[in-house]
């Protein structure tokens, strides 16, 4: 990235992502390439890759314990290549994702009340519709 972001750094927002993305393509020129189908694709693509990862695996346990280092860094790095991608086409499309994200999360809790427990397949998707 362009050194805005430190390693070491406890939280990163949406935002400094954004920022971040909008800088980095401004510096190498990719803005004209950087239309909302092109970040999409690019944005499947990356999804593509992460599934990959899990194609042969079988259910995997939460927190990957039998993953090598290796292997979890992979993971890690293709989750960054999808949130980037998602990151930037929000941007280029005048989303407001932080916003957006906080309205699903309540129009989730209306249409999945917790008093209504039960287990089916749909629980715990977001966004499934």
């Amino acid at each position: 990235m362009t050194g805005g972001i430190e390693e070491g750094d406890q939280s990163v927002s949406l935002d400094l992502l954004k920022q971040e993305m909008a800088n980095f393509a401004k510096e190498r020129d990719w803005d004209q390439f950087h239309s909302p189908r092109n970040l999409l694709l690019a944005l499947v693509g990356e999804v593509g890759e992460l599934s990959e990862i899990f194609q042969w695996k079988g259910e995997v346990p939460k927190g990957l314990p039998d993953w090598k280092e290796e292997e979890k860094v992979h993971v890690g790095e293709e989750l960054s290549d999808v949130l980037l991608y998602l990151v930037r086409l929000s941007d280029i499309c005048g989303i407001d994702l932080g916003k957006a994200v906080l309205r699903k999360v309540e129009l989730n809790a209306i249409k999945y009340p917790a008093s209504k427990k039960n287990l089916n397949s749909n629980n715990g998707i977001a966004g499934s519709n």
